[in-house]
């Protein structure tokens, strides 16, 4: 799978990263069936297969439970072959979200993440809004403590996870990169992508399958990667069948749109 830019960053990502929630919490999350925590032999193994076929990105956050920190054991002797986009700003602690965008936080939750994966820098930090995306990206402060952190070496790349157009467009304005919301059945952060195309910043979608509501990957990552904003999707699996469907699929889209594009 050829790796693709994400945005003018100068990292090289696949067209598809692998989402971490359910490597570490399955608790108040939005996914049709229940499910248990696998084990580490099993991550180790979905984390190998996906390496196989081409996947370089992985997705985490503070509040997907275990999830840095399992990452941190199983990606030992490995960090140089993957693309780690993070978070700070969500904490999630007996089974309740918390969202906290001070300066000071930001700061705290770097340095855990950091400590927990094992590593001395993140690739991709980002906001993990709550929604009140320009309430959060209007506070200056905030903005330039993570502005410091990709000074300092500590990140390479920095923007947020939004949950609206507004947001998004704010984000790109001021950041690198955004992780926004684009489907076949949620279109209204279109406008994101159209002005990352436009300036050649870096876009992740989430929920293009709408946390597994989607069954028709195939009509699904085909409307992903038909905008030019896109440069990568994240889905989140633990399934290592799900996976090889999703990768395979991934390429087969981009295949055709390329030929139709030539």
């Amino acid at each position: 799978m050829d790796k693709v830019n994400l945005g003018n960053t100068g990292i090289k990502i696949s067209p598809i990263g692998l989402g971490t929630v359910k490597f570490g919490r399955n608790q108040g999350v939005k996914y049709p069936e229940n499910f248990d925590l696998p084990d580490d032999k099993s991550l180790s193994d979905l984390l190998d297969t996906a390496k196989s076929l081409g996947i370089n990105m992985l997705d985490t956050a503070p509040s997907y439970g275990l999830s840095e920190r399992r990452l941190g054991n199983l990606l030992l002797g490995q960090r140089s072959d993957w693309i780690i986009v993070g978070k700070a700003g969500e904490e999630f602690e007996d089974g309740k979200s918390e969202y906290i965008f001070t300066p000071d936080h930001f700061k705290k939750s770097l340095e855990r993440s950091l400590n927990r994966l094992k590593t001395d820098y993140i690739d991709v930090l980002l906001i993990h809004s709550d929604g009140r995306d320009m309430n959060i990206l209007n506070n200056d402060d905030l903005i330039r403590t993570i502005h410091d952190f990709k000074d300092q070496g500590l990140v390479k790349a920095i923007g947020a996870s939004t949950k609206t157009a507004e947001g998004g467009i704010k984000t790109l304005e001021l950041m690198d990169v955004v992780m926004a919301t684009y489907n076949t059945e949620y279109a209204d952060e279109k406008p994101v992508l159209d002005y990352a195309a436009k300036h050649n910043k870096g876009v992740l979608l989430k929920k293009v399958l709408s946390s597994g509501h989607n069954i028709n990957i195939y009509k699904a990552l085909r409307f992903a990667y038909s905008h030019k904003g896109t440069s990568s999707v994240i889905i989140g699996t633990i399934n290592l069948k799900h996976l090889k469907q999703n990768i395979i699929t991934a390429r087969n889209v981009l295949s055709t749109l390329h030929h139709q594009a030539e």
